[in-house]
């Protein structure tokens, strides 16, 4: 993999154009953000996150869904599943999340991102006010009776290393701006919860 030398980036000037994120806010109505779900496969975090993108979006509200699965498939197709490569992954897509809130639009990231470190570092690119940590809590157990992809199975067998949860570790966010057990409510209730909380944060400033 190949980086950018310090001195080349001292060579890049940030470009700015003549609209700003507060103006595209102001036409679109609403703000925009950051909601980071994260949690073990299985939990919950791709169906909720598409759920309240479908409300959002008929309330005229831009957002877009970042699924794990999906960027897999391109941005971060060329990465594997090593802490290295995870931490590039989430690099990545905070990156990407932070052109897509200046663009004015509602980001929903669905990533396990089990390091604590590797959240910490999504937070500091994306920034503390517009990074929301959605914990979306459930027990392996549970999620392993969810697996419709026989993943859970695999890790078990040894077939798949470095599975989150069986034979990689999930370090639990200590203090989420909303956590939701998916396991004690249905994905309708999982779903209100966070859809207010969304809506709440989006809500346009006076």
């Amino acid at each position: 993999m190949v980086y950018l030398s310090k001195k080349s980036e001292k060579n890049i000037c940030k470009f700015r154009g003549q609209v700003s994120r507060e103006q595209r806010e102001a036409l679109n109505g609403h703000r925009s953000a950051v909601f980071w779900f994260t949690g073990l496969s299985g939990s919950g975090k791709s169906t909720i996150a598409h759920a309240v993108e479908k409300h959002l979006h008929d309330r005229g509200i831009r957002s877009y869904v970042f699924d794990g699965d999906n960027v897999r498939h391109g941005l971060c197709g060329d990465l594997s599943f090593s802490p290295v490569a995870r931490s590039e992954n989430n690099r990545r897509i905070a990156e990407v999340c932070k052109l897509f809130a200046d663009s004015g639009t509602a980001c929903l990231c669905a990533f396990i991102s089990p390091y604590a470190e590797d959240r910490q570092h999504v937070r500091d690119i994306v920034g503390e006010d517009d990074f929301h940590e959605i914990y979306i809590a459930c027990p392996v157990e549970t999620c392993e009776e969810r697996d419709c992809k026989g993943y859970y199975k695999l890790a078990r067998e040894g077939k798949i290393k470095n599975y989150t949860g069986i034979s990689a570790p999930y370090e639990e966010p200590e203090a989420p701006q909303l956590r939701v057990n998916t396991a004690g409510q249905s994905v309708e209730q999982s779903v209100g919860v966070v859809l207010e909380y969304v809506l709440g944060v989006l809500q346009p400033t006076a």
